[in-house]
């Protein structure tokens, strides 16, 4: 039942998200570039190179490419058309000064260099401009005159007979020239060339900004770690990173823009001197373990725009029958995961809708091959997506982020736990098994005090013997022989107090003869067993549970059991919906999509969230708290130390957090 209601939602999310897209050949003529098609069909090169990737190899005479038709080519032509100036970008030049050197808006620039949308301009770059009074008819009608016209230069010293429109600002307390300019996407230079008269911003005053608001953020700074810099003549990132003490990561995180280069004139957001290590409170471990509840910091209400990319395998069902499919979930693992995965995805889509957070949510189906999500990325338009969830693998993960890196989508990664390519925008939700092990590392030093250390490693495990003989020198060890432990070895390093066994294996005989030795000692010794790894071999039938149970079990997880009662309406709402109770990665899906839509509302987007709110989140099995790796992108730290009692019952160690 719980199957056929996801199946049945994503097939209609599938087909209803994935809008028909229309082509036409271009033959290309003598002198064509890739640039000039592209232009004459108003698209981005991108879009060229998207359906046409033999040609950054370059194009020949004759040679047929695919070109997507959008909008203006699809409406009917009419006799007006706009007329067009190639303009080379020089340097200090922006949209504002261009638009006011030309007499038009920067709208109508962007329109026809589509690129502009999402990056800046660069020095040395050639745009299309509008001539004036020549787009608005054109543009209702389609009709678009591709060969550039001559216009007066520059140093002609011609005039444009009015400038661009403008709109008034009223100053609020606390704003700056910086801000401003930042929120309008100018200078401090042109702000002031718009406002010659004002000195000094003073509260109430009314001023005069452009009309093309770039950021959401108020302009006010209310935050102390903050403050606003203008980058000046010959400044470099690496001289601006030293300047305030940051890493050039720390400051991109702060300033997405500058991902496509940092330019002179730009508004940057930079840390206060009082408060140089501000970007990197993300890594300070007191403010680590302090719980962050995010419900109460709702202020960001646009609809979030999320991409779902999960292995379904949809090209598996037949169109009149479900029965197919159904019978693939049986047997295949990482599709029942995905679905499961998925319904999580929807609940938590729900209940934030409850607090008011809207949610746009696309669904593509990665079939668990690299080359899919290459083919999804070319085929549909990311623009505007606040977030991406998944890839499930290493290898679908790392293809979707390292195509939507210069982009800066983030990609978010939320099962996989090997160690993947620190792609800036890529997100490993699932702490690693490094972490994993660095986490009771440090529990078992933090604690050990006062214990008998005891390590039986095999070894297949001498790195964690090794650490675990530096960081306590005092410890004793038993080697297993022939993948065998008897009471006898673990009988003479025993002592009277508490006995802290650490048990490094995943050898079943090791484990099995080990705990079976274990549990007869520990009626007359006091016995904790702990590992750093909970693999397969605990988790073997030769293993018995009561043994764990009565040696208290300790060992880190990515996850613990949600709480039967605490959580019981949420288990009942899920019952209802899917006719069973939620499983382990329906309530990963949740609460990693959950903590998504709650910090994209709660800050600018997810970059600034984690400078915003340093300190972790929790939901009902995950928590996440994310740090940024040293090569670029993040991780999430957050691990459990979990521990069993004679009841069987799973409850975290100490309430220890890490």
């Amino acid at each position: 039942m719980r199957y056929l209601i996801v199946i049945c939602f994503l097939l209609g999310m599938y087909s209803s998200s994935a809008r028909a897209q229309e082509y036409k050949y271009h033959t290309v003529e003598k002198g064509e570039t890739v640039f000039s098609i592209s232009q004459k069909y108003h698209l981005d090169e991108e879009d060229i190179y998207k359906y046409n990737p033999d040609a950054k190899e370059g194009i020949s005479i004759n040679e047929k490419l695919v070109i997507p038709i959008n909008d203006s080519e699809k409406t009917a032509s009419g006799n007006n058309k706009a007329e067009f100036v190639e303009h080379k970008v020089q340097k200090k030049e922006t949209l504002y000064s261009l638009s006011k050197e030309y007499n038009v808006s920067i709208d109508d620039i962007k329109r026809f260099n589509k690129q502009l949308y999402s990056k800046e301009l660069q020095m040395g770059e050639t745009i299309r401009i509008p001539v004036a009074g020549t787009t608005a008819a054109a543009v209702a009608t389609g009709n678009v005159n591709s060969n550039p016209v001559s216009v007066p230069s520059k140093t002609t010293g011609s005039k444009p007979v009015q400038d661009r429109k403008t709109r008034e600002h009223i100053v609020l307390p606390k704003e700056t020239k910086f801000g401003i300019a930042r929120k309008y996407g100018m200078t401090v230079e042109e702000l002031d060339d718009l406002n010659p008269m004002v000195e000094m911003l003073q509260p109430g005053m009314m001023i005069r900004v452009g009309t093309n608001v770039l950021k959401d953020e108020p302009v006010i700074i209310t935050d102390e770690r903050f403050r606003f810099y203008e980058v000046q003549k010959q400044e470099t990132l690496f001289s601006l990173s030293q300047r305030f003490g940051v890493t050039q990561d720390s400051l991109k995180r702060l300033n997405p823009a500058l991902q496509d280069g940092l330019k002179y004139g730009m508004v940057l957001k930079v840390p206060t001197k009082e408060n140089p290590d501000a970007v990197l409170t993300s890594n300070d471990p007191a403010k680590a373990s302090e719980k962050m509840d995010l419900k109460n910091e709702i202020r960001n209400r646009s609809t979030k725009n999320i991409a779902v990319m999960l292995p379904y395998h949809t090209e598996k069902v037949e169109i009149d029958s479900l029965a197919s499919y159904k019978d693939l979930i049986l047997k295949e693992k990482v599709t029942r995961v995905s679905l499961d995965f998925y319904s999580g995805i929807l609940m938590a889509v729900e209940d934030a809708a409850k607090m008011g957070i809207s949610t746009n949510l696309k669904v593509y189906d990665t079939k668990r091959n690299p080359e899919e999500v290459a083919n999804i990325l070319n085929m549909n338009d990311f623009s505007g997506t606040d977030v991406v969830i998944g890839p499930l693998v290493k290898q679908t993960a790392e293809a979707a982020a390292s195509r939507l890196q210069s982009k800066n989508i983030p990609v978010i990664s939320p099962l996989s736990s090997s160690e993947m390519y620190n792609y800036s925008n890529l997100f490993q939700a699932r702490p690693t098994d490094k972490v994993l092990e660095n986490a009771m590392l440090e529990y078992i030093a933090k604690n050990s005090a006062g214990k008998n250390i005891i390590v039986v490693a095999d070894g297949k495990h001498f790195k964690v013997r090794d650490e675990l003989s530096s960081r306590m020198p005092s410890a004793r060890f038993v080697s297993p022989s022939d993948n065998f432990v008897g009471d006898q070895k673990l009988a003479a390093v025993m002592t009277a107090g508490p006995n802290w066994v650490i048990l490094e294996s995943d050898n079943i005989n090791v484990v099995s003869s080990t705990t079976a030795a274990l549990n007869r000692l520990a009626r007359e010794h006091d016995i904790t067993l702990l590992t750093t790894d909970k693999n397969d071999a605990f988790e073997s039938d030769l293993i018995s549970n009561n043994h764990l149970g009565k040696l208290k079990l300790h060992y880190p997880s990515v996850d613990k059991e949600y709480n039967l009662e605490s959580d019981n309406e949420f288990i009942r709402r899920y019952q209802e919906r899917f006719g069973n109770e939620p499983e382990r990665f329906a309530m990963r899906g949740y609460d990693l999509t959950m903590d998504v839509l709650l910090r994209l509302a709660s800050s600018e987007d997810l970059y600034e969230s984690f400078n915003q709110y340093p300190g972790y989140t929790e939901y009902y099995e995950n928590k996440f708290h994310y740090i940024p790796n040293m090569n670029g992108g993040f991780s999430n730290d957050a691990v459990y130390i979990l521990q069993l009692d004679e009841q069987l019952n799973i409850s975290e160690a100490n309430g220890n957090n890490f």
